[in-house]
């Protein structure tokens, strides 16, 4: 990352109030904010590993902050990233994020991941568990929202949401974000939703599952997709129908949920064949744009590049999963600053 860049960056959480009382104030924030981004960023997993690659690139770092008084101990960057308010460094994290984000509408996919070690047992508290928004085609993380204590990603995701601008995108979720509530959150933030059904909607589920067994042809849009890797071959068959004024009648049952703007039910069956085993699943989706088989097709591998673009190098390259910060606004706040390193990285 260029040295503007890192000046944008910094400057973008000059919103952030310094939690320490103004005349204790011996590191200013600025200068703890960017040897906790840099020192990151070159691989360190914690504050004592921060403070000695700080010692050691002090040289570097004064080339955009004076740091007078050097680097700040690892128990000062512990303590100043507990105090941060956590919803502000989060959005001051959005907002750095809108500028990099390209016009165009793009394929957006929100899930949960748990930082496993953030747990404090002795305390009653939970591991955090991070809602991200990622934008498929951009490679970005468009923002997150942790989920409260005794709380799920139901109550993440709408908060996730109101925070984003989706005018135009399509965003995917899970079966866990399958809700009424969800759905029309994302139509009021002008955009369209993909949501899998499973048998969180056991009614529903059963009658799109059988739908698609005995559809007539004329009324599917149809595409197959072959892949073959790591010792593996997949053919998945997907399938679109936008006759849905059946799922929205007058002649549903009493009270049943209905799913706002809905325009077509999808269908992708996943045959999987490795070492001589073959396996075959499939799995229904509901969305509110209407959409061909191909759009279909690319939006569902989109979806997962949030496992395999995001989560996986949170925990590969950043050790999400190893960090033992269980305290304060800590947890939450590093589980920001990594997603905002891997922007910084090359593409």
């Amino acid at each position: 990352m260029a040295g503007e860049e890192r000046r944008s960056l910094v400057d973008h959480f000059s919103a952030l109030e310094d939690p320490r009382q103004s005349w204790k104030v011996v590191y200013p924030l600025p200068e703890i904010l960017l040897v906790v981004l840099c020192g990151t960023l070159a691989g360190a997993s914690n504050f004592v590993e921060i403070e000695e690659w700080g010692e050691d690139r002090l040289d570097f770092l004064r080339r955009f902050l004076p740091y007078e008084r050097g680097i700040a101990s690892h128990d000062t960057l512990n303590d100043v990233l507990n105090a941060v308010d956590g919803e502000l460094f989060a959005a001051c994290f959005t907002a750095w994020v809108e500028g990099l984000r390209e016009g165009e509408p793009d394929i957006v996919a929100i899930d949960g991941k748990t930082s496993r070690r953030t747990h404090a047992r002795a305390k009653g508290r939970n591991p955090l568990h991070l809602v991200s928004a990622w934008a498929s085609r951009q490679r970005l993380v468009l923002g997150q929202q942790a989920c409260e204590q005794k709380s799920n990603e139901i109550t993440a995701i709408p908060l996730l949401l109101e925070r984003l601008a989706l005018s135009g995108a399509l965003v995917t979720i899970d079966a866990m974000g399958c809700q009424t509530r969800i759905a029309r959150t994302i139509l009021e933030r002008g955009a369209d939703y993909l949501l899998a059904v499973k048998e969180n909607w056991p009614a529903l589920h059963g009658e799109i599952e059988r739908y698609f067994a005995d559809a007539p042809p004329t009324e599917l849009d149809t595409i197959e997709t072959t892949d073959g890797e790591h010792g593996r071959i997949e053919v998945r068959r997907h399938a679109v129908s936008r006759e849905v004024a059946w799922l929205s009648s007058d002649r549903r049952f009493p009270g049943e949920p209905r799913f706002p703007g809905l325009a077509a039910i999808a269908m992708v069956e996943a045959e999987v064949e490795r070492n001589g085993q073959a396996s075959r699943e499939r799995r229904y989706f509901l969305s509110s744009a209407r959409l061909d088989a191909r759009l279909f097709a690319h939006a569902v591998r989109c979806h997962w590049h949030v496992e395999n673009r995001l989560h996986w190098v949170m925990d590969v390259v950043f050790h999400d999963d190893l960090c033992r910060l269980r305290s304060g606004c800590g947890p939450q706040n590093m589980a920001i600053v990594r997603p905002t390193l891997l922007h910084a990285l090359p593409r």
